[in-house]
């Protein structure tokens, strides 16, 4: 798995699915991991062509190469072999058309030996069977040690010591340097040797159609140009047969795909950018704020007509604001009417965070840190964002771990129980006659930064200014273009509050610790802070990701990683609000497509209903 990595493309896509409060009320029922039309095999008929949406036809299928999307991920597991799958609730699980079994050492054996044993109707398509040699030369690729390999350096391959054949061609033993928990996220997908097994060959696209392939379909046509990516069914194809004769990927752009749907070129289509972003729908005209007001929903912040007795009056929205909320609604209505479509809704395994920059202003302060993550009412603020998009405003307390995903649990307790007020007035911040608290002549302001396009990015911001203010603190939303909002202000530390969304992993102990590590002097002397915005952390939190890498039994490194969870909201690094939705349009008849959440489409059993 990659390590968490955070991209313009990922900011733009700032949408939401539930959030969670640091109040004690009991929380609500979780929302949907998973929204699609599954059916049994024997209900879907054979045959017909599918026409599934993509942002654009990738520039490469192998999913390790810095230019890889969640396209060529998309592509490529239809393409290639997985030896686990995750399922909903983001729990490897092995894929038996690619593997009978695999066996680790058990805890506290010495090294750590895992035992894969292949399928043996498992082949390549030039008809080599999965072997050894496909292992060793994806581990070389990957493992960092060569630096000719343009490989993003997934974790794990740098752990592993040797691979070499077991018992039989279909055996293969792959022995660890040192303990590695995270072992099943390896080797998925697989690519074969003659794909990896140089720097010249790793470092090609992946992109012609005489590739060597093993999947349940082949490369039929491949075009950037047209935009257009084929895979047929492969004729040596050993496990389920595909129900579809066909697979079409079209290159078609947020802003096109409600009318592409429309006039019947998709069948398939995620429009969570399309709806968040009001692309493809008619612009709206901005109004003023005293006449956008009444209309608001129920759920937005108050506006300072309204404040909350006693509070500073949070600021009304930007008329821009107003119109790409009100923009993105009607969005959302043209895509629950369009005809013969289901609008599949489904929380993304992806984190939307209130990030705290710990070395600006106020914020300096663990206690005021603390006390912000205590005021912030994350069941409110989740009514804001998400309820417009018709889904579960579900609080989410775990800053490593989405909710339904395997051993989920809210840690925001561990903040205290002391109120946001106590906090604050025990850290010389009191409450002036306006509301804002103040400390030596000094208000406690602080500008939000979040990404200019999303409106449910707007709807948050409005939520948590009204939200907050009533803790006496002021806040200011700062929408910025998503293309800086990385460069100029995240890397920068140019920003007090950021608001934006993190990948969720199902390898949370790897993948998620670059996020939260302690920042080190580098060797000009400057602080290197890679992935932590916040520019947080602790050696004890290191050390509780180190051990949880390394702990093979699955109890105890649950334990670990909410020991580590805790130790971050005790920090006051940021705070969790609610998952970014999937929303995904499905042309009615079309069974197993929708919003997938952890898990991965299972290509051959996607098709037409026999209805």
């Amino acid at each position: 798995m990659r390590a968490r990595q955070l991209t313009a493309a990922a900011v733009a896509l700032l949408l939401a699915t539930s959030v969670a409060a640091c109040s004690d009320d009991p929380a609500p029922a979780g929302p949907a991991v998973s929204d699609f039309g599954a059916a049994d095999r024997s209900a879907v008929r054979d045959g017909g062509t599918l026409h599934w949406a993509v942002d654009a036809v990738p520039a490469t299928l192998n999913v390790y190469q810095p230019e890889a999307t969640a396209d060529s991920a998309l592509l490529a597991r239809a393409l290639y072999p997985s030896l686990f799958r995750p399922d909903e609730h983001g729990r490897p699980t092995a894929d038996p058309d690619y593997l009978v079994s695999a066996e680790s050492t058990p805890p506290g054996g010495q090294p750590q030996v895992v035992t894969y044993r292949l399928n043996p109707k498992a082949l390549w398509s030039d008809g080599k069977p999965l072997s050894a040699a496909d292992f060793t030369a994806q581990r070389t690729a990957l493992a960092g040690a060569d630096p000719a390999y343009r490989s993003a350096h997934p974790a794990g391959y740098a752990a592993i010591d040797s691979i070499t054949q077991g018992a039989d061609p279909h055996e293969v033993k792959v022995t660890f340097k040192q303990p590695y928990a995270q072992w099943k996220t390896l080797f998925s997908p697989l690519y074969p040797a003659a794909a990896t097994g140089s720097a010249d060959a790793f470092n090609q696209p992946l992109a012609e159609r005489s590739q060597t392939t093993a999947g349940p379909f082949v490369l039929a046509d491949y075009d950037r140009a047209a935009g257009l990516a084929g895979l047929t069914r492969n004729p040596a194809w050993w496990g389920d047969a595909p129900k579809v004769d066909r697979i079409d990927f079209l290159s078609t752009p947020a802003e096109n795909r409600l009318d592409a749907l429309d006039q019947g070129k998709l069948d398939i289509a995620p429009l969570t950018a399309a709806v968040d972003h009001a692309i493809g729908t008619p612009p709206v005209t901005p109004v003023s704020t005293a006449a956008a007001t009444p209309t608001r929903s129920a759920t937005a912040a108050p506006t300072a007509s309204t404040p909350a007795s006693g509070a500073p009056a949070a600021a009304p929205p930007d008329t821009a604001g107003v119109a790409l909320v009100e923009a993105s609604t009607l969005a959302l209505k043209r895509a629950e009417a369009l005809p013969g479509l289901t609008l599949h809704r489904a929380a993304a395994p992806v984190l939307t965070e209130l990030t705290l920059n710990a070395t600006r202003g106020p914020l300096t302060d663990p206690a005021v840190r603390r006390a912000l993550a205590r005021a912030v009412d994350r069941r409110r603020i989740a009514g804001a964002a998400l309820t417009p998009l018709g889904l579960t405003a579900t609080p989410l307390g775990n800053h490593l771990l989405a909710v339904g995903q395997d051993g989920y649990q809210d840690n925001s307790a561990a903040v205290g129980r002391a109120s946001a007020g106590e906090l604050l007035d025990a850290a010389g911040w009191h409450a002036a006659a306006g509301g804002t608290r103040s400390k030596d002549g000094k208000d406690l302001s602080l500008a939000l930064l979040l990404p200019d396009s999303s409106a449910t990015a707007r709807r948050t911001a409005d939520a948590l200014a009204a939200n907050l203010a009533e803790s006496g603190i002021a806040v200011h939303a700062q929408p910025v273009p998503a293309d800086k909002f990385v460069s100029d202000h995240l890397a920068a530390g140019d920003y007090d509050l950021a608001l934006f969304s993190w990948p969720a992993s199902i390898s949370p102990a790897t993948d998620e610790r670059a996020v939260y590590a302690k920042p080190q002097p580098g060797p000009d002397g400057t602080t290197q802070i890679g992935s932590n915005y916040a520019r947080t952390g602790t050696e004890e939190i290191d050390l509780l990701f180190d051990r949880a890498a390394a702990e093979l039994d699955p109890v105890a490194q649950q334990k670990l990683l909410q020991q580590a969870d805790a130790r971050i909201w005790e920090l006051g690094h940021s705070v969790p609000l609610y998952q970014r939705p999937d929303l995904v349009a499905v042309r009615t008849g079309i069974v197993g497509a929708g919003a997938y959440g952890f898990a991965w489409p299972r290509y051959q059993d996607i098709g037409f209903h026999n209805s």
